[in-house]
């Protein structure tokens, strides 16, 4: 909540009191109409005054008889239902249902930042669970500003309602005792009819000469009429301010109804947002701490596992080290295979030279062999063509 909006709703929280310090005199019972002859001075005169608006010569006094206590009291009302279709705000109700349900729609599970991704979230590229938290926080922030200021303009919405059927009901009341006036007004002026008026015309019929006792008893049903006419209209009149009592406490209903909510809104804008606000910060707060407090550790357990590795390396190469530094320049058991290798090979080369020794006498002897061969082929062809027939001597002979 911004402080502007807090600030307003501390202003309110003044108003919101007065409205609720406002106390509303009761109406009397519907059948408390004071006669004329038990009022007092003031409440006489007033009885009487309305009397004189009688005519009962004239119908339309009689059918007017105290319509005008209630032009007032119309003109107010009229104003209010003039307001309420100008209203272009929606019921406060429906904004503190918004807020719960935008408070409750943010999960606090979502925080744990140790739950991995699953393969769907990383598929759609999904952001890490902290990061979609704090998201989710800024746009709830969002709502929540939206929000109050709704609520602010339905409170003051409300309290100028509130100061509307403050207005109205006093006009009400004061319509309700002003047809008091007028019933005991009309009443006493019927039974001044019935007492007096009423006979005094029959008199003057029965003293009349004949030829105008028609015109004087025309008259007298004239006054009749007109006497009932005004009996309905008390009547009217009587309904009429048990219609209006009825309707007063339906008033201060809507005005307790209009108060609570206002009372409502004024405590969530003074006190629950601000605590849900802080509720989230906090929320918000200690997930990174504890954010943070994990990547020290992953810091730290990284350092003792460098310290490990590194210490089971330096043993490892120490070792080999330490094998190759007390290591001759040449190991006892190459020497021995080298020298193995050197007798077998002195011993191949004698072999193989005593072998290819062998093979060179035995090819000397073939060599002389074929040589002895050659000598002997050759001295039987010169004796032969020696003899007898050089045709013959000159074919090799068969051997």
């Amino acid at each position: 909540m911004s402080e502007n909006v807090r600030a307003k709703a501390q202003e309110t929280l003044a108003l919101v009191d007065e409205v609720n310090a406002m106390v509303l005199s009761d109406p009397k019972a519907a059948d408390a109409v004071t006669p004329l002859s038990q009022a007092d001075a003031n409440l006489g005169e007033e009885i009487r005054s309305r009397m004189d608006e009688i005519d009962m010569t004239d119908t339309q006094s009689i059918i007017s008889f105290g319509s005008g206590a209630q032009t007032e009291l119309q003109e107010i009302s009229q104003a209010m239902l003039a307001d309420v279709r100008n209203k272009d705000v929606g019921p406060a109700g429906d904004s503190l249902r918004s807020i719960v349900s935008t408070i409750r729609g943010f999960s606090v599970s979502e925080l744990d930042v140790r739950r991995d991704r699953s393969w769907w979230e990383k598929l759609l590229g999904r952001a890490a669970p902290f990061a979609k938290f704090t998201a989710q926080y800024e746009k709830v922030q969002l709502q929540i500003d939206r929000v109050t200021e709704d609520l602010q303009k339905h409170e003051y919405t409300l309290l100028k309602d509130i100061k509307s059927l403050d207005l109205l009901y006093e006009k009400t009341l004061d319509f309700y005792d002003e047809l008091a006036l007028y019933i005991a007004a009309g009443t006493e002026k019927i039974k001044g009819l019935d007492e007096a008026d009423i006979p005094a015309k029959e008199a003057e019929i029965a003293a009349a000469a004949e030829q105008d006792q028609v015109m004087k008893a025309q008259e007298l049903r004239d006054l009749r009429a007109a006497r009932d006419d005004l009996e309905r209209r008390v009547h009217d009149l009587k309904l009429t301010r048990q219609v209006t009592m009825q309707s007063l406490p339906s008033i201060r209903l809507v005005q307790e109804n209009d108060k609570s909510l206002v009372t409502k809104i004024n405590s969530t804008l003074v006190n629950t947002v601000p605590l849900w606000e802080t509720q989230l910060a906090q929320a918000v707060t200690i997930q990174r701490s504890a954010e943070a407090a994990s990547a020290v550790r992953e810091a730290n357990d990284l350092t003792n596992e460098l310290l490990t590795s590194n210490a089971k390396n330096l043993r490892d190469s120490n070792k080999v080290i330490r094998q190759e530094m007390e290591r001759g320049v040449f190991d006892i058991e190459a020497v021995k295979q080298a020298n193995a290798d050197l007798i077998g090979t002195i011993n191949e080369s004698l072999q193989i030279a005593d072998e290819g020794k062998a093979k060179r006498a035995k090819a000397e002897e073939e060599l002389q062999k074929m040589e002895k061969d050659l000598r002997d082929t050759l001295a039987s062809a010169k004796s032969r063509r020696d003899g007898v027939g050089d045709t013959s001597g000159t074919s090799v002979p068969k051997a």
